[in-house]
């Protein structure tokens, strides 16, 4: 039987469970309820069941889920059950701190390559990998096999430095730069433009400014 397209709300909500079912499995805690998820997401525990139940059967009515079980059925839907190398370019501030974090993570997804343009840039060293040339990423991601290319340059550079990662072959891209990039279909693409996230923030902060503003225009109008 064919499986039910999967949403892709569906598939970012569960790098939320498997960081809650990790956090509970560091505190020993050996099974956890829907209804106990749910507490801790502030989500339906309706819809954690019925996320899950689109990869399969789970949990035990009445005793709920496994902890160590389903986390390692949930890496195994993310595909992160195994290492996937992943290439960085941009070797900026922004490019350092990922790659620092990276080399502290659990995950078994890795920046094993980094790139730049800039010569200043090209033979330094970022926990202990070495800055390439852009002239050698094609060769660096087929010998690699690596399958994701983070993009944190300048958003002038950055529909550039796509074009050149779908023709290395990469099947996901990363992007940090505040720019919208055409890629084909078959390539996948994540926007983080922190930009667009704090303006957005803007818009859910106390309106009593706004109030404040309405209410000296009017007293503006009213002196005309």
């Amino acid at each position: 039987m064919k499986q039910a397209k999967i949403s892709e709300a569906v598939v970012r909500r569960l790098p939320i469970y498997l960081q809650v079912l990790n956090e509970l499995h560091s505190r020993e805690i050996q099974t956890v309820s829907s209804q106990e998820l749910g507490v801790k997401l502030d989500l339906n525990p309706a819809q954690i069941r019925k996320d899950l139940a689109y990869f399969g059967e789970f949990g035990r009515k009445g005793i709920g889920y496994d902890v160590i079980y389903l986390i390692e059925k949930i890496r195994q839907i993310l595909k992160v059950n195994q290492t996937i190398k992943v290439a960085l370019v941009g070797a900026g501030n922004l490019g350092h701190a990922l790659c620092n974090y990276n080399k502290y993570s659990k995950d078994n997804m890795k920046i094993t390559a980094v790139f730049d343009i800039h010569p200043d840039k090209i033979g330094t060293n970022i926990n202990n990998l070495v800055v390439q040339p852009m002239n050698e990423l094609t060769e660096v991601v087929e010998e690699q096999n690596i399958r994701i290319g983070i993009i944190t340059v300048p958003a002038y550079e950055a529909q550039n430095v796509a074009n050149q990662f779908i023709a290395a072959g990469v099947e996901g891209i990363l992007n940090f730069a505040p720019a919208i990039l055409r890629v084909p279909e078959e390539v996948r693409i994540h926007n983080a433009d922190f930009t667009r996230e704090l303006l957005s923030l803007a818009y859910y902060l106390n309106h009593e400014d706004d109030g404040e503003n309405e209410e000296g225009d009017r007293d503006e109008s009213a002196m005309d």
